[in-house]
């Protein structure tokens, strides 16, 4: 059924089954557009008085409340998915647990200090047997009790939870009392549930009520908030009481129905201050205010002046006094707001338990409709995101050959990975993690290398032109003709050059394959997370291999520098090209050294403004080292070059090698050597995956069932629609 269909069946049958005229309050129900909840109007349902209270609101909207109730049980809430709530709050002696004694018509436990020391769902349901049924809902475990002994049951359940550190220890556990002991088993439940002295918890307490006369709603009674803690609390009680309320009343499927003292200033009430934090502009806040024959002057003002923004309106009720019967109660109330001088003049849509049930009937029924759809949706999003998560789990290895298809799998889709990466330039794994667009940070940082050479290879021009290549000239003269320049003050120029430079090329090499590591094993431990037994094995085999690789890649660049050491030579022509331009400023370098009048400060091709005086001194070697400073300049242009061009290509080569050849058979012999393990480590699922495919049954199956019960309801609801 879509959700649309959900909404019109439920409004549909809500207005058939609720005595409702179609004019008034129904309008709350109107399907897709629903109204907003502060905008019912209080026409009064036909819902005779009865005792102890109001009948029932209609059986057949049972299922509703039946369907969101079962949901709570199954903690469906715990996967996100907030249920349309009815949530109690109120400041400590408001009040709060003789408005729900007087809408259930049973006794809530009663005394000093904090009362409800646990969130207390109460789900009240009207039945035609004449014998009320209570049971209390908790841990796991469900206590049959009676009208006469629900405080205590309620008690010392609360006492069980807070003292019970494993919860799963009491799941199935049932404890039967007799009928005579609703207040005994209140109290014993919440005892078991938040301990035997005054501390509360976040444990609820469900106590179903099935009474003839009742309203059928459900709501959640919160502790009393105070601010000052008593002989037995902890010290920190009014944090531990906020955190809990605003944990119910914060989403936007919780109605906060606020009680109210009469005797106080609305606006001091820290249940109202909650509450504003929560919904601003107080459309889901519903305030009742209670002891209002104790505090009648001015009520009416307040009241109607509504200083603290309740969008639901109010609600003004008497509490039963003394020994007084729940009939008793309502006919005094009905009695107080009728003669009371002062009393008597607030409008009666607005006071008498009998409205508040009216009200809240209404609301619950509005608030259902609203949000029953996009329940129904959050699930079928939740259970269909929970079930793809759980394919995309490795499945659970049970044998050898299943062990070594899937560490074939690893392996080959690793290998990809990095071809991707590294050879192809392909990022679609990583779009947004610029370390690993690797082809792009490699040519990044070959080109750094090579700006980083050559600038480490500059000489110093301005003032000493020329005099290294004289004192290399003069140092390797011999006997022989003066025009001919000898080969060994080249090479020893050159080898002076390179030795000067001969670091960062290993360096570089070092800090690539490093670089190279880090994508390696990054790349595999993504493909071997689902199998953490592995990451050891693979990461060590990626280690290994890739320290075998840079050393080799360093040794390479070492033999690569030696070698420019020691021969000088070159095919490509633009050693002569480069050579011929330099060699350009000649003439002009001899006319300076020939005319004494002309400024010896010269633009040189290739070297800027350089000063040349100084080599006056210097006429018969003057001319050989110009010639051989312009030869070293254009072959060390050369050099580089060839340098950064071997260190490319040597990379590149032993990075395919290493993805194409060596990687696979790598990872297979660390697996299967002394320290991997074998095979077999592979049917040892981790325990990090074994919880996760464990929460995620869990919750497959709580959504499951949580579908199955929405599908019932929604039969069952357009069976009786039609």
């Amino acid at each position: 059924m879509s959700e649309k269909a959900t909404l019109l069946v439920v409004n549909k049958m809500a207005k058939q089954n609720s005595n409702i005229p179609e004019t008034s309050s129904s309008s709350a129900l109107v399907p897709i557009h629903v109204q907003p909840i502060s905008m019912i109007d209080d026409e009064e349902l036909a819902i005779p008085v009865e005792a102890p209270i109001v009948s029932s609101y209609n059986d057949r909207i049972r299922p509703l409340l039946d369907a969101i109730d079962k949901l709570r049980h199954l903690k469906v809430m715990q996967e996100g998915i907030q249920l349309p709530t009815i949530v109690v709050v109120g400041d400590q002696s408001s009040g709060k647990s003789s408005v729900l004694e007087s809408l259930a018509g049973i006794n809530l436990p009663r005394g000093q200090g904090i009362c409800t020391r646990v969130p207390l769902i109460m789900r009240l349901q009207h039945h035609s047997d004449p014998l009320p049924e209570l049971h209390l809902e908790f841990l796991g475990r469900t206590v049959q009790t009676d009208e006469t002994h629900i405080s205590d049951a309620i008690n010392q359940a609360t006492d069980e939870i807070a003292g019970s550190e494993l919860h799963l220890e009491f799941l199935g556990r049932t404890v039967q009392t007799d009928a005579t002991h609703i207040s005994d088993a209140i109290n014993q439940a919440t005892d078991e549930i938040a301990g035997s002295g005054k501390g509360i918890s976040h444990t609820p307490l469900t106590l179903v009520v099935k009474k003839n006369g009742v309203p059928d709603l459900t709501m959640v009674d919160l502790p009393g908030i105070t601010r000052v803690p008593v002989h037995g609390q902890p010290d920190d009680i009014y944090e531990q009481i906020s955190a809990i309320i605003t944990e119910y009343i914060k989403p936007e499927e919780s109605i906060i129905l606020n009680v109210l003292s009469a005797t106080v200033d609305f606006p001091t009430c820290e249940s109202i201050r909650m509450s504003q934090r929560v919904d601003k502009t107080g459309l889901r806040t519903l305030a009742v205010v209670t002891k209002v024959d104790k505090a009648p002057e001015g009520l009416l003002d307040k009241v109607m002046a509504d200083d603290v923004n309740i969008g639901l309106g109010y609600v003004c009720v008497r509490n039963r006094i003394g020994d007084e019967s729940y009939d008793e109660a309502r006919k005094e109330e009905a009695n107080l707001f009728e003669t009371h001088p002062l009393l008597s003049k607030i409008d009666k849509s607005i006071v008498g338990i009998p409205v508040l049930a009216q009200k809240l009937v209404r609301i619950q029924a509005t608030i259902i409709a609203k949000c029953l759809p996009e329940i129904v949706r959050k699930i079928n999003d939740k259970l269909s995101a929970n079930i793809s998560e759980l394919n995309r789990m490795p499945h659970n290895l049970t044998s050898v050959p299943e062990a070594m298809s899937a560490l074939m799998q690893i392996i080959g889709s690793s290998v990809e990975s990095l071809r991707k990466v590294l050879l192809r330039g392909e990022f679609e794994e990583y779009p947004d993690d610029k370390h690993m667009h690797c082809t792009a940070r490699l040519s990044e940082m070959l080109n750094q290398c090579a700006r980083e050479l050559q600038k480490s290879s500059e000489d110093n021009y301005k003032d000493n032109f020329l005099m290294e290549e004289i004192r290399i000239l003069e140092e390797t003269r011999g006997i022989g003709l003066p025009n001919f320049l000898p080969r060994a003050a080249f090479l020893m120029i050159l080898q002076k050059k390179v030795n000067e430079i001969s670091g960062a090329p290993v360096e570089f090499v070092c800090k690539v394959w490093e670089y190279i590591e880090k994508v390696v094993v990054a790349v595999l431990m993504r493909h071997s997370e689902h199998y953490p037994q592995l990451e050891s094995s693979t990461r060590r085999a990626a280690q290994i291999l890739i320290a075998k690789r840079k050393d080799m890649s360093a040794d390479r660049v070492a033999e690569i520098i030696e070698m420019e050491k020691i021969i000088d030579y070159t095919c490509d022509p633009e050693y002569l090209t480069v050579w011929g331009k330099l060699m350009a400023s000649k003439n002009l370098f001899l006319d300076v050294m020939n005319n004494y009048s002309r400024s010896t400060l010269i633009t040189i091709d290739g070297f800027g403004e350089v000063e040349v005086g100084h080599l006056k001194s210097f006429p018969n070697i003057r001319d050989q080292a110009f010639d051989i400073k312009m030869r070293i300049a254009a072959y060390w242009k050369i050099v580089l070059k060839r340098l950064v061009d071997s260190m490319a290509l040597n990379l590149q080569f032993s990075v395919k090698n290493l993805v194409n050849k060596d990687m696979e058979t790598e990872i297979v012999n660390e697996l299967m050597g002394p320290h991997g393990g074998g095979l077999e480590r592979l049917l040892e699922e981790s325990p990090s995956v074994a919880i996760k495919r464990e929460r995620l049954n869990k919750s497959i199956k709580l959504l499951k069932d949580s579908k199955e019960v929405v599908a019932k309801v929604m039969d069952r609801i357009a069976i009786n629609a039609d």
